[in-house]
């Protein structure tokens, strides 16, 4: 597929590139309008009910209506970058989160932090918002088939919430120096305290509500205590009654039918199998992900796909209601962005430098890299020929800022709370000039390198 014609005038693909952003950033401000304190037309409460809805409703259903039609078994064979791209940023931000560590020097505690906040983008709401903003237009750069973006961005749901359900969930837990002070002053009752307080501190809960409705109720005595380290590591600098104890962690796990047998299960395999039954794997399915999943299946079994996708469907005029509420996934998201932004950024112990490095990071050199491993998978024809939106899409998962998901998992852990609400907040703000100059590099490249 050609995108526009290479004499096009710079000007006019700055016009066509800033566009966009710039519709994305009114609702924003919409939003942040609305929920000043002083009009209160959007209280906090109607905010976070409109979080709840673009997570449970809006954000599934755009997935659904958009990617259920255009897969096919043949699609999806040859979309299989899209999922391994996401790993592949994570991987690159990660390396760069650890030379951001390494060069800025944040307090011993936030170390893993840095790392985690550079390495784990956003895959999901703001690429959809992005891709959606482009394809309102019906003279926008990628034709008719523009709204396969939004199909190519939902492909990729699962992997984004396998990793950070898993992988991410166990590298935010507390370190075990910062468990310790936690577990000798008083501290751990603002933590476990969480939803009281912030009752009146909102800013947290628009965070936590945004892409992990409800987590508040899957807090547990176990959550924010250092699982990991406390089974693999030898621990001799740390006060062992601070730690919880393994023996009463593998009492408390169904007993293993292995262990009755003539060997008995090795450690390594039976720590191994503790971290794992600790990980919230239940949680992993969550609305967007369901619809990802069911889009594929229906989408791939072309009987099924006949009675559901289509204008002939018999079902047709239930995805059309479903297409019906997911215009209003993006205007939500962003009105919700704007309240968010309006309380401004937590206190951080992370400092200015980490911080600065963190964004620059993310947001300017992890895009930078971007082009040139998808550069490099375009001449090793690993990417879909003539598919500009397809290339675009692959793009954009290097240029997002760190998911918001993060803040969430942040809060369920107790760990750097105030730093990584401070750090999502700071991304968002110069995420949307970054976003900007980035959708003209790639406008450009599409144009003229792929």
């Amino acid at each position: 597929m050609e995108l526009w014609d290479k004499n096009m005038k710079t000007t006019e693909v700055v016009f066509e590139a800033v566009l966009p952003v710039l519709k994305l950033l009114s609702m924003a401000l919409i939003g942040l309008l609305l929920s000043h304190p002083k009009i209160q037309m959007i209280p906090k409460p109607t905010l976070r009910l409109l979080s709840k809805l673009v997570f449970f409703l809006f954000w599934p259903c755009l997935i659904f209506t958009h990617l259920g039609p255009v897969i096919s078994v043949k699609k999806f064979i040859q979309w299989w970058f899209v999922p391994i791209n996401v790993v592949i940023s994570t991987a690159v931000g990660s390396v760069l989160g650890f030379f951001v560590a390494l060069i800025c020097r944040p307090p011993p505690e936030f170390f893993r932090l840095t790392v985690i906040m550079t390495a784990f983008g956003n895959t999901g709401n703001i690429p959809l918002a992005v891709v959606s903003s482009v394809c309102h237009n019906e003279d926008n750069p990628f034709g008719g088939t523009c709204y396969d973006g939004i199909a190519y961005a939902g492909f990729s749901q699962w992997v984004s919430v396998v990793l950070v359900y898993t992988l991410i969930y166990h590298m935010m837990e507390p370190p075990l120096e910062y468990y310790e002070v936690i577990e000798e002053g008083t501290e751990i009752e603002e933590l476990t305290d969480l939803p009281t307080r912030n009752e009146n501190d909102l800013s947290t809960p628009l965070l936590i509500e945004a892409e992990w409705t409800g987590i508040e109720d899957q807090r547990t005595e176990h959550c924010q205590t250092p699982l990991v380290a406390t089974i693999f590591n030898s621990i001799s600098d740390v006060s062992q009654s601070n730690i919880p104890d393994i023996e009463s962690i593998r009492e408390e796990m169904p007993s293993s039918p292995r262990s009755y047998g003539c060997l008995a299960e090795p450690k390594v395999v039976r720590k191994i199998r503790i971290v794992v039954e600790r990980t919230p794997i239940n949680q992993i399915l969550q609305p967007p992900l369901i619809a990802t999943v069911l889009a594929i299946v229906i989408g791939i079994i072309p009987q099924i796909k006949a009675t559901v996708f289509g204008s002939d469907a018999p079902l047709d005029f239930i995805t059309d209601s479903l297409a019906m509420i997911s215009d209003g996934m993006v205007p939500a998201v962003m009105l919700v962005l704007g309240g968010m932004l309006w309380e401004g950024p937590n206190e951080s112990k992370l400092g200015l430098r980490t911080t600065i490095g963190i964004v620059v990071a993310r947001l300017l050199i992890l895009p930078l890299a971007g082009i040139g491993i998808i550069y490099l998978a375009d001449k090793w024809n690993c990417l879909i020929a003539d598919d500009s939106m397809y290339r675009f899409v692959l793009l954009m998962q290097y240029a997002t800022p760190s998911a918001i998901l993060l803040g969430a998992i942040a809060s369920l852990r107790g760990y750097a709370v105030g730093e990584a609400s401070a750090l999502l907040f700071w991304q968002h703000v110069f995420g949307l000039v970054s976003i900007s100059v980035y959708i003209f590099i790639y406008f450009k490249l599409l144009v003229n390198l792929f």
